[in-house]
């Protein structure tokens, strides 16, 4: 009989074992990295197995840049099979590094050529806007913050509570609008450092993981943050925790969130059904529908989506990205800010 177990591996030596012994009932092991949290990778995970009983799926949860860095780590001998999640810069920047096997799913032409690899390395399966989130039991009417700016008024000084930068696409992405805001509006980054140094004499703390950020939020530990909006809507859909979002109103970064398959997987088969299944019209529609991913994909319906995101595509004003710098440019600028402003305040 199959035992519950934890989805969470961190051991790469464990990895190593399970890959090469099975899941212990005969199934062959397919190894995830992905993001995406646990509440959407269990649903992947029963989702999956159902559809290939044969297959022990087995997610590895973690930040977007701790991916990026294990897979670079792992390189002389790979762990995982697939990529699942992070913004697309990251995985060009695997891409870069020979991490990931060229693999051109059924479904490539279905996103658009701005939401995939020319090179067909990583392909696009959701769009994830960034919001300034708050407890909405404390934060009510128009003292909510309704732009980045806002975040720096001076009643939400040590108020402020930010996931750690350095291990989240999604903080590496506002940080770096900030910067690039910098560079279109005034032709050098000088600006964006004062914005991001104002930010961090806002911030309480720079919180672990996201489940630690959504409690400490929730408890009042802090009032205001800055995240993603798809994970606050599950959150929302599946806790009663009194947290909210607006979408920024001057812009917002929309990341595309991208699949891949690992260089050296080794079962590199399974890996190409797995984002063969992952990326397909059914399951990015089930995804909107259950984690309110929106879909990068655009043969998928508005009234195919949840209304969450029917509003937020309405609402939604896109930051104009130059994305091609931030990839080259943001691991400097990601280096700079943790040693020259982090906690100098």
């Amino acid at each position: 009989m199959r035992t519950a177990r934890p989805r969470t591996l961190a051991v790469p030596a464990l990895l190593a074992l399970l890959a090469a012994c099975g899941g212990g009932d005969g199934r062959q092991v397919l190894t995830v990295y992905s993001p995406h949290g646990r509440d959407m990778l269990k649903a992947f995970e029963a989702a999956y197995e159902r559809a290939n009983p044969g297959v022990d799926l087995q997610f590895v949860d973690m930040g977007s840049q701790e991916i990026l860095d294990r897979l670079r780590s792992e390189k002389a001998n790979p762990q995982a099979d697939v990529w699942f999640g992070a913004p697309a810069y990251t995985f060009a920047q695997g891409a870069a590094d020979s991490l990931l096997e060229r693999f051109v799913p059924t479904w490539a032409t279905a996103v658009p050529a701005e939401a995939r690899d020319p090179a067909g390395y990583w392909h696009g399966t959701y769009l994830t806007p960034e919001v300034i989130a708050y407890n909405s039991k404390r934060v009510t009417g128009a003292q909510v913050p309704a732009d980045w700016d806002d975040v720096l008024d001076p009643r939400w000084k040590g108020k402020v509570l930010i996931r750690d930068p350095m291990a989240s696409g999604t903080m590496r992405t506002i940080f770096g609008m900030a910067v690039l805001r910098s560079l279109r509006q005034t032709g050098d980054t000088a600006q964006g450092w004062r914005w991001l140094r104002r930010l961090d004499g806002q911030t309480k703390e720079y919180v672990l993981n996201p489940t630690l950020l959504y409690q400490k939020l929730a408890r009042e530990e802090g009032l205001v943050t800055l995240w993603d909006l798809p994970d606050l809507e599950e959150l929302r859909s599946h806790t009663d925790l009194p947290i909210a979002y607006v979408l920024p109103r001057s812009g917002t970064p929309v990341l595309v969130d991208a699949i891949g398959v690992v260089k050296g997987a080794q079962h590199p088969e399974l890996a190409r059904a797995f984002v063969e299944w992952a990326g397909s019209a059914p399951q990015v529609t089930a995804a909107a529908r259950t984690s309110f991913r929106l879909p990068a994909r655009t043969d998928v319906p508005d009234s195919a989506l949840p209304e969450p995101l029917r509003r937020a595509k309405q609402a939604l004003k896109a930051e104009p990205m130059d994305w091609r710098r931030f990839e080259k440019e943001s691991p400097g600028w990601m280096r700079y800010w943790d040693t020259n402003v982090r906690g100098r305040r």
